[in-house]
C-alpha cells in the first residue's frame, strides 16, 4: 500500500443487481520480448490489484527463489513499480543536512538489481510531524514506460524521463492532515493525464495534470477532511471513463475529461483509506475505521445514488481500513479493518462467499492483497506474505518469511514479483 497509517458470519446486504458480464481484463501489449507485462501503477494494469498475466512463484523467503535484493536506504512505504527492463521506488532519506530529509527516485536494472540511477528531487525539512508507522515517502511512483512520476504531497511532484532526467515538477503547496498522521495519497496517470488526490483538512482537491507538461487541466473542489485513498479509473462499457474517489463524506465519480462531479453517496466511514475497484461500469467503495461500510455503485448513475437502483448492493460488517480492495474475476476480496481476516464477496449479487475467514500467519495489514496466477498474495506487517488460492473457500498454498517488515504493495510483472521491505527491494522469481 501508499500508506502507513496508524490506526465470520452472514451480513446485511441490499442487492440491487440485475446483471453483469464477466469481468473483463486488461492485457498490454508486449513491448519487448523478454518482459510484456509491465505494473506502472501500485493497483497494477487493471488498477484492481490483479495481474493479468503472469505466474509468480508461491515459495519464496529473503533468500528462496531470490533473482536479486538490493538494499534502499531511508524509509518509504511507497510500492515499486515495473515497466520493461526498469525498476522504480522512492525513499526519504537523512541528509547530511542536519533536520532535512533527501526525497529521492531510485531506478534499477530489472534483470540484475544493479542501481541504473538515482535522483534527489529535493531536500527539505517537513512541516508536519507523521506517525510513527508512517513515513515521509508513501505514495507509490507510477510510469507510462516513457516518464517516471514521483509524487512527495508537500514537497511537490516531480516528472523524470525513464533515464533520470527531470521534465517538469509541480508544487501544490502544504498539506494539513488529520492530527499529523503524514501524507500518502498515490496519483494515477491515464491517457494524457496524471490525476493527482489533495485530501486534506484545509481545501481539499482533485487535479488533473498534462502528464507531459505538468501544466493544470482541471481542479475539482472535494468538500472532504483528510483522506489517505488513491484516484480509481473505471472505464465504463461505452468507453468512457470516470474518476473514483472515496472520501469520507461521500464517494464520488468524476468526469476524467471535465472533472465535473457525476454522482456521489455517503455512507462511508472516517478518515477513509482504500481506494477503489471496479469492472465493467461498476465500482466498488469501502472504508472500515469507526464503521464499516463496503457499497457497489452503477457508474451510469447521476447525482446522489443513495436510495436508488445505481446503489447496487452495500454491506456493514467485515470491511477494510488500510488497505484496499483486490478484484479478480468476480469475486473482490478485502480486509477486516486492519486484520488478516479475510472476505470474499461476489460481486454479481453483493453476497459474500467466505467472511472474515482467519488467515495463519497474517495479524496486521497496511499494504495490499495483489492477485497473480490463480493465486492471492497476503502481506502482514512483520514480513510475512501468505499465499492462497483464488477461490471460492479459503485454501493457504505457501506461508513466507521476508526476514524484515513490508508494508508495501508488492508488484506482479510477468512471472516475477517485487516485494518493498524495509530495507530491501526483492526480486522473486523461480531459478
Amino acid at each position: 500500500m501508499s500508506l502507513r497509517q496508524p490506526f465470520g458470519a452472514a451480513s446485511s446486504f441490499v442487492p440491487r443487481w440485475r446483471t453483469l458480464a464477466m469481468v473483463g481484463t486488461l492485457v498490454l501489449a508486449p513491448t519487448n520480448a523478454c518482459f510484456a507485462e509491465n505494473w506502472g501503477h501500485w493497483r497494477g494494469p487493471t488498477g484492481n490489484g490483479s495481474a493479468p498475466v503472469g505466474n509468480p512463484p508461491t515459495e519464496f523467503s529473503a533468500s528462496k527463489n531470490v533473482k536479486w535484493k538490493v538494499a534502499i536506504p531511508g524509509k518509504s512505504s511507497g510500492s515499486p513499480v515495473v515497466w520493461e527492463q526498469r525498476v522504480f521506488a522512492v525513499s526519504s532519506v537523512p541528509s547530511a543536512s542536519g533536520g532535512k530529509l533527501s526525497f529521492q527516485v531510485f531506478c534499477f536494472d530489472r534483470k540484475t538489481g544493479k542501481p541504473l540511477w538515482q535522483q534527489t528531487a529535493i531536500e527539505a525539512s517537513p512541516h508536519e510531524s507523521t506517525h510513527e508507522t508512517n513515513t515521509y515517502a508513501s505514495a507509490s511512483p507510477c510510469t507510462d514506460g516513457e516518464h517516471v512520476y514521483a509524487h512527495f504531497g508537500s514537497q511537490g511532484l516531480y516528472c523524470y524521463t525513464v533515464d533520470g532526467k527531470l521534465v517538469w515538477k509541480k508544487d501544490f503547496g502544504d498539506m494539513t492532515i488529520r492530527n499529523g498522521f503524514g501524507e500518502g495519497s498515490s496519483p494515477t496517470l491515464i491517457d494524457d493525464k496524471i490525476i493527482v488526490p489533495w485530501d486534506h483538512e484545509r481545501g481539499s482537491k482533485l487535479f488533473a495534470l498534462n502528464k507531459k507538461t505538468g501544466e493544470v487541466i482541471w481542479t475539482a473542489d472535494r468538500a472532504e477532511p483528510t483522506c489517505w485513498a488513491t484516484p480509481h479509473i473505471a472505464t465504463l462499457p461505452d468507453g468512457s471513463k470516470q474518476v473514483v474517489m472515496n472520501g469520507q463524506n461521500a464517494a464520488r465519480g468524476y468526469d476524467l475529461n471535465t472533472g465535473k462531479e457525476l454522482w456521489h453517496c455517503g455512507g462511508q466511514t472516517e478518515r477513509p483509506c482504500a481506494s477503489a475497484v471496479s469492472a465493467n461500469g461498476m465500482a466498488i467503495v469501502a472504508s472500515g475505521y469507526r464503521g464499516s461500510f463496503v457499497g457497489a455503485f452503477d457508474l451510469t448513475g447521476r447525482g446522489n445514488l443513495a436510495s436508488t437502483d445505481k446503489l447496487l448492493w452495500t454491506l456493514k460488517e467485515n470491511t477494510p481500513d488500510v488497505a484496499s480492495p483486490v478484484l479478480s474475476g468476480n469475486r473482490v476480496y478485502y480486509y477486516k479493518a486492519r486484520t488478516g481476516l479475510l472476505t470474499c464477496v461476489d460481486i454479481r449479487s453483493g453476497k459474500e462467499v467466505f467472511a472474515a475467514a482467519r488467515v495463519p500467519g497474517i495479524k496486521s495489514t497496511y499494504a495490499s492483497p495483489v492477485a497473480a496466477g490463480g493465486h492471492l498474495y497476503l502481506t502482514d506487517r512483520e514480513g510475512t506474505i501468505v499465499v492462497v488460492r483464488d477461490t471460492d473457500s479459503l485454501a493457504v498454498v505457501a506461508t513466507n518469511d521476508m526476514g524484515e517488515g513490508v508494508d508495501a504493495t508488492p508488484a506482479v510483472a510477468d512471472n516475477e514479483l517485487f516485494i518493498r521491505g524495509e530495507n530491501h527491494l526483492f526480486c522473486i522469481a523461480a531459478p
